[in-house]
C-alpha cells in the first residue's frame, strides 16, 4: 500500500482533475469523461508500476472519490479497473481519441472485454461511430466477426468494371460469409422460401447488409421485348449511389449465375438508373463458390458482379427452433 503522504498528493491530483472535467462536461460530456476516465486509469498505472502500489488501492480510491463526489457514477471498483486496463491498452491515448472519446464509455468497455488486437478495436469503434451501433449491435457485429468477413472473401471483377475509388468503396461493403443465422428454415426449403425469410426479417438482414442499404423490393419486375423477368431483391446504396441487385442460391454457384446476374444489371441500368446514378452492382448469394470457377464466370463481363456465400442457421439451431415451436403449441393447448 502507498504511504499516506503520496497517497494524499495522488487523491488530490485526481480530485483536481474531477472537478476541471465537471467544468468542461456542459461542453462535451463524452469526450470529457472519457478523456477523465484515461487519465485517472493512467495514475493508476503508473504508481501501480512505478511506486509498487497494489491492487487494493483501487478499493480506497473508490471509497474516496464516492464519498467526495456523491453525485457523480463511475468510481465503482469494477470500473475503476476499467480505466486501468483503458490507459494500459492505449498508452499513446492520441491515436484512436478522436474515435474512442466519441464513443459512450460502455463500448470502450466492450472494446476491451470482446477484443486484443488494437487495429481491430479502432476499426469496431469507427464503424460503431458511422453506423450508430448501440453496446448491444457493436458486441453482435464482434462476435458474428464482421471483422474478418468484411469484404475479404468475396470474389469480384470490380477492378475491371468500376473506376478506381468506386470499386475500393464497393469492396468496403461487401462480406463473405453473409450470416444469415437469424433465418428458420427446414432443410427442405427452397430459393423462394428463402427470400419470403429474409423479407420477413428485413431489419435483420439490413442489419447484416451493412450501412447505406435501402430496400426497392422484393421479386423485383423487368421488362425486356415484352417478357417479365424478375429480380430477387433490388437496393439502393446511399454511399455507392447506385442499384444493387442481390440475388438469392440455395446451392452453390454456378456459371449460369453470373450471366442471369449481367442481364439483370443491364436491364436494371437502362430502365433504372438515373443520370446521377453510378452503375449498378450485382451481389450472388449461395452456398459455396470455387474461385476459379468464378474468376472464369466474371471474367469477361462488363458489369460489375461479386459472389459471396451465406451462412443459415445450423441443424442443431433449426431443432432447437422446431423444438421451441412444438411447446409453445402444446403449451396453448394445455391452456385451451
Amino acid at each position: 500500500m502507498p504511504d499516506e503522504g503520496s497517497y494524499s498528493v495522488f487523491l488530490n491530483d485526481v480530485k483536481t482533475r474531477i472537478r476541471s472535467a465537471q467544468i468542461s462536461a456542459a461542453i462535451s460530456v463524452n469526450q470529457e469523461m472519457t478523456l477523465l476516465y484515461w487519465h485517472i486509469g493512467r495514475e493508476i498505472l503508473l504508481r501501480q508500476e512505478q511506486q509498487g502500489w497494489g491492487s487494493k488501492v483501487i478499493n480506497r480510491l473508490s471509497q474516496d472519490l464516492k464519498r467526495e463526489f456523491p453525485d457523480m457514477k463511475g468510481f465503482s471498483r469494477s470500473n475503476l479497473k476499467y480505466m486501468r486496463a483503458f490507459a494500459e491498452a492505449w498508452p499513446d491515448f492520441q491515436i484512436g481519441q478522436q474515435v474512442l472519446a466519441n464513443l459512450p464509455w460502455t463500448q470502450n468497455v466492450a472494446l476491451l472485454e470482446k477484443l486484443k488486437d488494437e487495429t481491430q478495436r479502432l476499426w469496431y469503434a469507427q464503424q460503431s461511430l458511422e453506423n450508430g451501433w448501440g453496446r448491444s449491435i457493436l458486441i453482435a457485429q464482434i462476435e458474428t466477426g464482421l471483422y474478418q468477413r468484411e469484404g475479404g472473401g468475396a470474389i469480384t471483377n470490380f477492378e475491371h468494371t468500376l473506376p478506381p475509388a468506386q470499386s475500393e468503396l464497393a469492396h468496403e461493403v461487401l462480406k463473405d460469409p453473409y450470416k444469415l443465422d437469424f433465418l428458420t428454415l427446414s432443410k427442405d426449403a427452397e430459393a423462394k422460401d428463402l427470400k419470403r425469410a429474409l423479407v420477413k426479417h428485413m431489419r435483420d438482414f439490413l442489419l447484416e447488409l451493412g450501412v447505406g442499404f435501402s430496400f426497392v423490393g422484393q421479386d423485383y419486375r423487368v421488362t425486356v421485348d415484352n417478357q417479365d423477368f424478375y429480380l430477387d431483391m433490388l437496393f439502393y446504396h446511399i454511399r455507392l449511389r447506385c442499384f444493387v441487385v442481390i440475388q438469392l442460391e440455395l446451392g452453390d454457384f454456378q456459371p449460369e449465375h453470373s450471366g442471369k446476374m449481367n442481364f439483370y444489371l443491364s436491364a436494371v441500368d437502362d430502365q433504372e438508373r438515373g443520370e446521377y446514378d453510378q452503375p449498378s452492382i450485382g451481389i450472388i448469394l449461395c452456398k459455396a463458390k470455387g474461385k476459379t470457377i468464378v474468376d472464369y464466370s466474371l471474367r469477361h463481363l462488363q458489369n460489375p458482379i461479386a459472389v459471396a456465400t451465406h451462412k443459415l442457421p445450423s441443424a442443431e439451431r433449426l431443432q432447437i427452433e422446431l423444438d421451441n415451436a412444438v411447446q409453445m403449441i402444446e403449451g396453448h393447448d394445455e391452456d385451451a
